[in-house]
């Protein structure tokens, strides 16, 4: 297997080509996608309260998760491994997706200051206290779209849960969705559950723009604009092969979880995708499966500051 292989899986490989990319991104890959986590990486995800997750349940859907402690709760002994010493929330997709060999995606991203790295890998180790994940692919991640609020721990949130699922959106969740302007996005490779490349594995991204740039129709299609970004297409490089996602939405407010697992589609160009000014193409997503967790962050955040990136996306009405 040649490096480009290793580093890009056949859909990420597929949507650098179709943005004339293909050959530059097989060159610089493998430079900018570790096997291991740099020393710079080992002390971010440190000094971070929560981390986000990537997890494929029973049935192999992938769904986001996040997980909450104290900094330091996430710490690497070694540049192959990372510890986490906390849990998921009870009822949350990802409590039964821990196991040896399941592969997970996390995200460490620090809003305040504009900061995030991703760490694919392997759960290697599972015990009553957290769990050891070994790496097989490490990288950093641009700033853009990354809204700056600073978290504050609060009391309050021991005994949360997750609620049950549900197949819509309450109007409760319907008005997350309408007022977010950040979501989180997992999405995995149709063999992310085989041992094999570590291309092959389930990623979690952020995705953000001003409120409202989520829309909503009905009670679950979600139409999304997908700006300018890394040119990795980690996440529509995996939804082009497996039309699948996890979406996780925080009400920064009062701590609220939102998490949806929906069939997702690539909406490459037309007038659908004129109409969102800065958008190079849409996400549209139908919710299958929606669960809610109130009041379950054991974090607030301070008011947002907009990615001075926006400036160059439009502003457009909530859909009916």
């Amino acid at each position: 297997m040649n490096a480009a292989a290793a580093t890009w899986h056949e859909g990420e490989r597929a949507l650098q080509s179709r943005a004339g990319i293909g050959q530059r991104m097989a060159e610089i890959g493998p430079r900018v996608v570790r096997d291991h986590m740099p020393d710079q990486h080992r002390s971010f995800f440190a000094q971070l309260p929560f981390l986000i997750a990537g997890s494929l349940d029973a049935e192999g859907r992938p769904w986001a998760s996040v997980l909450v402690a104290p900094p330091g709760f996430a710490h690497s002994p070694d540049p192959m491994h990372l510890r986490i010493d906390t849990l998921p929330l009870q009822g949350d997709p990802l409590g039964g997706a821990l196991a040896p060999g399941a592969p997970i995606g996390l995200l460490g991203i620090e809003p305040h200051t504009r900061r995030r790295n991703r760490m694919n890998g392997v759960v290697e180790a599972l015990d009553a206290r957290g769990f050891s994940v070994a790496v097989r692919q490490s990288f950093g991640n641009c700033p853009k779209y990354i809204q700056a609020r600073e978290p504050l721990f609060v009391g309050g949130a021991q005994d949360a849960h997750v609620g049950p699922r549900s197949d819509r959106l309450d109007m409760k969740a319907q008005r997350m969705v309408r007022a977010a302007d950040t979501f989180f996005i997992a999405t995995a490779h149709p063999s992310a559950g085989d041992a094999g490349s570590p291309a092959h594995g389930i990623d979690v991204s952020h995705r953000g723009g001003r409120p409202g740039f989520v829309q909503l129709s009905g009670e679950g299609t979600l139409t999304v604009p997908d700006f300018v970004g890394n040119t990795f297409f980690n996440t529509l490089g995996n939804i082009a092969i497996n039309p699948v996602a996890g979406m996780l939405f925080i009400d920064f407010e009062t701590g609220d979880l939102l998490q949806l697992f929906v069939k997702a589609q690539i909406v490459w160009d037309g007038p659908e995708v004129a109409v969102f000014a800065g958008a190079e193409r849409l996400l549209r997503m139908q919710v299958v499966a929606a669960q809610h967790a109130p009041a379950a962050l054991p974090l607030r955040f301070g008011p947002a500051a907009l990615s001075p990136h926006l400036e160059a996306t439009g502003r457009w009405p909530a859909a009916a």
